[in-house]
């Protein structure tokens, strides 16, 4: 018996299906539609335009488009709005409200009435959080992202979000740089709609997107603002018509081979270390595919970076862009990549790859002889303060930080770091490895992206640039620095980095992917002990969606994802 399709799907539970249409067609008619119209096949776009999302400014336009595509291909397209998140303006940050973005897609794509989805998406956490939510619904879908910004200009210098946003702000502190300039300068970051334009968390998961197979090649790097963007968004509405009749829903899609495409793609790219975490929820959502930290460290030690982009490198995604975007860097890394993993067109990226259209010559890609950093952009690290993991991107890390020992300058929460970091009589040298705790999943909540803590005031005016910095928490995909992430498990579980103290010796070895505090392990089990004891692990029980995230969310090494979200045969 076939399923039914169309305004048929998923008829409202009324005790009578047929008065159930017969309702429902009555309401949707109000707007305007026809019989005709209404037994066509409907694909449903997910519309993630705000207010309070500049970087989907240009949302309208590509829905718009999406239609124009939908129509072409003789079906009905009909918009429909889910939670939209934008790294700054949520707060406590975006990372917790991804699991309930998630949440919200995949209840929305279910109790609706569509044969197929594009999902729009972009600003961080916007497109895991989609994909997330597809996946676990079951419905053909493909996404499609609201593309990178271009760049602005400051007395004659090219800038662009956010990794400039970053340098202006150290230099800023470091007595460089005067509020005036400041000012100037933050007219100049932004200068239209789209996402950050360089190879932070948006660029990297728009660029896994395709590498995933869940995005079409070539629909990753088009500028917000361009022609180019318009036409990948009228394509992608035709797609979104074909995939309906082979059924190719994300599931049949996202095989371990897709993953293992896509940690190969991040690692070439020089990618967010954010992208760690949410490859591991996506994942997380497909059953009985199980991918861990120890992937991403296995097949980064095979993968050198290719990709000269901020800020591991020097350019732009325009630049990218130009030079052809993820199909370039594909083609190179051809002998990396499974070349038989499907897409969502239906063939595998080999074919799709066989067919795309050679580039010219540019420098934007290194050839895999020549790299710009030669394996492993982002490496795992483990050791007795981070026995579940922890990431560093040592391509955008100091190289003589990289093997480190001193000793610790430990903050309790973000409260200790902003009451105390540029203190005169804080005592901390270019030697010191500054130490946060409680910014993990729970401890924050939500991972905010406190890990780059900022260099003290009084060694930033003397010059130092970077300190070993080590947190729970998360950094944006656009910074740069010797920074560790994401140790797990987190302090405000009971994590070995909850008993740190200052003056404590912690070593970091990178080559050899260790993280180690340099006291017994008599003492380690000492500290926990009095830890435990003093009640810090006892969760408060809390109403709403802080209760359920804090009782629900899982640690950073399986995605941050909810426990009760997560698929059947997965960790």
């Amino acid at each position: 018996m076939e399923s039914p399709m169309g305004l048929r799907k998923g008829l409202t539970s009324y005790g009578d299906k047929d008065f159930a249409l017969f309702l429902r067609k009555a309401f949707i008619k109000g707007a305007g539609y026809t019989d005709d119209a209404l037994d066509r096949l409907i694909i449903g776009i997910v519309d993630t335009s705000s207010g309070f999302n500049p970087c989907h400014g240009n949302a309208s336009a590509l829905i718009e488009a999406v239609k124009r595509g939908v129509l072409l291909a003789g079906a009905l397209p009909v918009t429909f709005p889910v939670i939209s998140l934008h790294e700054s303006f949520a707060f406590p940050t975006s990372m917790y409200l991804r699991n309930l973005m998630s949440i919200d897609t995949e209840e929305m794509i279910r109790a609706q009435p569509m044969d197929a989805v594009v999902l729009l998406g972009g600003c961080d956490k916007t497109v895991p959080a989609e994909l997330m939510g597809a996946i676990s619904a079951n419905t053909p879908a493909i996404q499609l992202v609201v593309g990178p910004m271009r760049t602005g200009s400051h007395a004659g210098i090219r800038v662009g979000a956010c990794t400039d946003c970053r340098r202006y702000w150290a230099s800023y502190r470091a007595g460089d740089v005067d509020i005036e300039e400041l000012g100037l300068v933050n007219n100049e970051l932004v200068p239209g709609s789209g996402t950050c334009g360089v190879m932070g968390t948006a660029s990297t998961m728009a660029c896994l997107a395709e590498a995933l197979g869940m995005s079409p090649l070539g629909s990753a790097t088009p500028p917000a603002v361009s022609s180019a963007r318009l036409r990948v968004a009228e394509q992608t509405g035709q797609l979104a018509v074909a995939i309906i009749g082979h059924q190719i829903v994300p599931a049949r899609i996202l095989t371990i081979k897709n993953f293992e495409n896509a940690i190969t793609v991040l690692q070439a790219l020089g990618g967010s270390t954010n992208a760690i975490v949410h490859l591991l929820a996506i994942a997380g959502r497909v059953p009985n595919i199980d991918i861990s930290l120890d992937d991403f460290d296995r097949i980064g030690r095979k993968t050198p970076l290719l990709v000269d982009l901020k800020p591991s490198g020097d350019n732009y995604m325009e630049d990218f862009h130009n030079a052809g975007g993820v199909p370039v860097l594909l083609n190179e890394i051809r002998s990396l990549l499974h070349l038989d993993a499907l897409t969502v067109t239906g063939k595998t990226l080999g074919e799709e790859l066989d067919t795309y259209p050679q580039t010219h010559r540019q420098l934007m890609v290194r050839p895999l002889s020549d790299p710009l950093f030669p394996s492993a952009a982002l490496a795992v690290l483990r050791g007795n303060l981070a026995p579940n993991g922890a990431v560093i991107k040592q391509s955008a890390a100091s190289k003589p930080l990289l093997s480190h020992t001193g000793p610790a300058v430990v903050f309790a929460s973000p409260a200790d770091l902003a009451e105390r970091i540029d203190t005169e009589d804080l005592e901390v040298t270019p030697d010191s490895i500054l130490v946060l705790q409680n910014i993990g999943p729970v401890g924050a909540p939500g991972m905010p992206e406190a890990g780059l803590i900022p260099i003290p005031k009084k060694l930033a005016s003397q010059g130092v640039k970077d300190m070993v910095r080590i947190s729970d928490g998360r950094m944006s995909g656009t910074a740069a620095g010797t920074v560790v992430l994401h140790v797990a498990p987190e302090a405000a579980i009971g994590g070995p980095l909850a008993i740190v103290q200052t003056s404590d010796q912690i070593t970091i070895d990178v080559p050899s992917r260790r993280l180690s505090l340099n006291i017994g392990e008599d003492e380690v089990t000492k500290r926990l002990e009095a830890w435990r004891a003093a009640g810090h692990s006892t969760l408060k029980s809390e109403r709403g969606y802080a209760g359920l995230y804090k009782k629900s969310v899982l640690g950073a090494e399986l995605g941050a994802d909810f426990d009760f979200l997560r698929a059947e045969g997965t960790r």
